[in-house]
């Protein structure tokens, strides 16, 4: 083979072998952190009370919708 298809060979040896050892680290880390992470105990989620009532929801979509028909306006 001439020099440079040898160096084109080489370079995509190193390349493709590069890609796969981040591939394979990547892996492995994404494996060990899921096996971390079934080991921890799970957490229960609590709803939070609704504290606010309609009244309430209106007005502030109200008052955002305002603002942001001022803000175009201008």
């Amino acid at each position: 083979m001439s020099d440079i298809m040898w160096d084109g060979v080489s370079l995509m040896v190193m390349g493709m072998g590069s890609v796969f050892v981040f591939l394979a680290l990547l892996v492995l880390g994404i494996t060990i952190m899921s096996q971390i992470l079934m080991r921890l105990p799970e957490v229960e989620v609590v709803a939070r009370p609704q504290s606010r009532n309609s009244d309430e929801e209106m007005a502030e979509v109200a008052a955002v919708a305002a603002a942001v028909k001022l803000v175009h306006q201008r």
